[in-house]
């Protein structure tokens, strides 16, 4: 395969300009043709390797919620699927998925199923999206399934907003804390401490403690920033192996008031592929693995794996999910009342809406409570800084020698 480069009006006059992948120069241009594309010029360029790997940055998120969401509505409207995604090619501002676009809407013009061409990128669109897709081929229901995915997306993208929104705040304060205190502490105490060597006496217990602070990291503190980059650095890679994944995770669903914030956030998550998946048909088992990958947790993905294992020994879903702690009781009773009703993926999708209700009313009442607290760790931080260096002010006649 070739890549073209080529130059074309469309139907209106306008100049359009992009690249298609061809085994021959007539083949591109019969492939601009069909796209109600008039050929200016058509060169060749590079050979492009399959899998997409000149494809490279980040998709953002909403990106991918707003094609989704165009191209269901497209497809509902009885647009063909080549047509919809060249517009949709088109109309994208994005430099990273306008390529992405192009390639996909190449691959499905050159006979392969949709499923298969978003399945060439996959840090773009999740196991989850192309098993979907593919459910939604498969059942001639494509513009349905892409409908849900679309609501599947947007109340995921939602959920993320909600929660970096109640969180950006108290990260902002303990920031700017620390780098006032660091400020303090590496360019006032020095001042102070050549102010009060001409005391002559001995200084208070916590005011020599800060000045020793200070002199360490002044003198140490390209050293301290990479012992704490270091730091950091090692905690990455031992979070990155799956020993140390578990743990960090499972830390995180024992911390204090956010480790409940954790698991509800897991448990909607899991709820909502879940049923998502059901939904548009895909196998359980397969909808297991995918839920377990998707997940967030690898406790929960863990739990997930041996639930699969336990439905094809034979169990049903409520008993499986219930042999595991990380489930909870009102989660496990939900799922069995769906099963016995035939409507495990309206059970899940209700489990889903309770909890993200939790979890904003978690978020609503830690935003409520984090405001003062963090005024109040503010004030220690700095305030206990400022005492400590004037405190031998405080006690003048005890530390000045006449």
């Amino acid at each position: 395969m070739v890549t073209f480069t080529y130059q074309a009006r469309d139907n209106s006059g306008k100049l359009v300009r992009g690249d298609v992948e061809a085994p021959d120069q007539p083949t591109a241009a019969n492939t601009l043709i069909s796209r109600n594309l008039m050929v200016v010029s058509l060169k060749p360029g590079s050979s492009r390797k399959r899998g997409g790997k000149r494809y490279q940055g980040k998709v953002k998120s909403q990106d991918l919620v707003v094609f989704t969401r165009q191209l269901a509505t497209m497809m509902d409207a009885g647009l063909p699927l080549v047509q919809s995604l060249t517009a949709l090619e088109e109309q994208t501002d994005s430099k990273v998925f306008k390529p992405i676009l192009h390639h996909v809407t190449e691959k499905v013009e050159q006979g392969e199923a949709f499923s298969q061409a978003l399945a060439l990128h996959p840090k773009v669109f999740t196991k989850l999206f192309v098993s979907m897709v593919e459910a939604g081929e498969t059942g001639g229901l494509l513009a349905e399934i892409l409908d849900r995915v679309a609501t599947y997306l947007e109340a995921t993208e939602g959920l993320k907003k909600k929660v970096k929104s109640a969180m950006s705040y108290p990260t902002i304060v303990c920031v700017i804390a620390l780098s006032i205190a660091l400020f303090l502490i590496v360019k006032v105490i020095p001042i102070f401490a050549d102010i009060y060597k001409d005391f002559g006496a001995k200084l208070p217990g916590p005011t020599q403690v800060l000045i020793q602070i200070s002199a360490i990291i002044r003198s140490y503190f390209v050293i301290v920033i990479a012992a704490v980059a270091l730091t950091v650095f090692a905690i990455m890679k031992l979070k990155a192996t799956n020993r140390g994944a578990e743990i960090w995770d499972r830390i995180k669903l024992r911390l204090p008031v956010f480790g409940k914030l954790i698991h509800k956030i897991a448990m909607s998550r899991f709820a909502r592929t879940f049923a998502a998946l059901l939904r548009s048909g895909v196998p359980i088992l397969e909808t297991l693995r995918i839920v377990g990958q998707s997940s967030g947790n690898i406790l929960v993905e863990q739990a997930v794996g041996k639930t699969a294992a336990s439905i094809e020994r034979g169990d049903n879903l409520a008993s499986a999910l219930g042999q595991h702690a990380v489930f909870p009781p009102m989660l496990v009773r939900m799922v069995s009342a769906g099963e016995q009703t035939g409507k495990v993926d309206v059970m899940l999708e209700k489990i889903s809406d309770f909890y993200d209700e939790e979890i904003e009313a978690t978020l609503s009442g830690l935003t409520s409570l984090i405001e003062p607290l963090l005024i109040v760790f503010l004030g220690v931080v700095v305030g206990s800084i400022v005492i400590c260096m004037f405190l031998p002010i405080f006690k003048l006649n005890q530390v000045v020698q006449f």
